[in-house]
């Protein structure tokens, strides 16, 4: 199975990950954690021109590219691989993002994204994308209240981007309900991922049997 988590910088994807890959494995499933963008050593090379505070010239359709060719190696590398061995893969952020974010967010045209999203994936698409759904001034307020103090390029928006974002995501969500589970992360870490327990057993019941 392939999971990946969407939402905001600092709805708390990297923490439920964490959890739920704990939990998968505790029921004894073999699993697979990774991020975009990253995950492989041309993606984290990538991932570094991305994030870096000096390229605040880089253009939307620059960081479009850029991030599908990240997307490309890590399908190419670890995804597949690891689906075709029958691992569980869960990954913060994947296609999803980019049309939130470079379509909605930067204003790009949908449709030329979901064809070069389809290009570098192969037509690979997770099974189930958990959005942890945090309203974007929270997520901003968190984001910029970590401990690591890791702000970085991808953080230097306005609020009015980011809802530009959230909206994006929840017009993805009206469009394939199916394909997608949301679950209030506002709440405190263990109430956020008992409700993705149970969104995978609702709509991944072939996983779920092992839980």
């Amino acid at each position: 199975m392939f999971i990946s988590f969407e939402g905001s910088d600092g709805s708390g994807k990297t923490t439920q990950i964490q959890l739920l890959a704990d939990h998968l494995r505790a029921a004894g499933r073999s699993v697979l954690t990774t991020r975009e963008p990253g995950g492989t050593r041309i993606g984290d090379g990538i991932r570094q021109l991305l994030l870096d505070l000096a390229h605040t010239e880089m253009h939307a359709r620059a960081e479009t590219l850029l991030f599908n060719a990240a997307r490309a190696q890590i399908v190419a590398e670890v995804i597949r691989p690891a689906l075709a061995a029958r691992i569980t893969v869960l990954c913060d952020r994947f296609a999803d993002s980019t049309l939130a974010y470079q379509g909605y967010g930067h204003q790009q045209e949908i449709a030329e994204l979901e064809r070069l999203i389809a290009y570098a994936t192969g037509g690979l698409r997770p099974h189930l994308a958990i959005y942890l759904d945090i309203p974007p001034a929270e997520g901003i307020r968190r984001n910029r209240g970590r401990a690591d103090g890791d702000w970085n390029r991808l953080d230097a928006q306005e609020l009015s981007f980011y809802q530009r974002v959230e909206t994006g995501y929840r017009q993805l969500i009206a469009q394939e309900p199916e394909r997608w589970a949301v679950v209030d992360a506002t709440r405190p870490r263990d109430e956020v991922h008992h409700d993705v327990v149970q969104a995978l057993q609702r709509k991944l019941p072939a996983l779920s049997q092992s839980l």
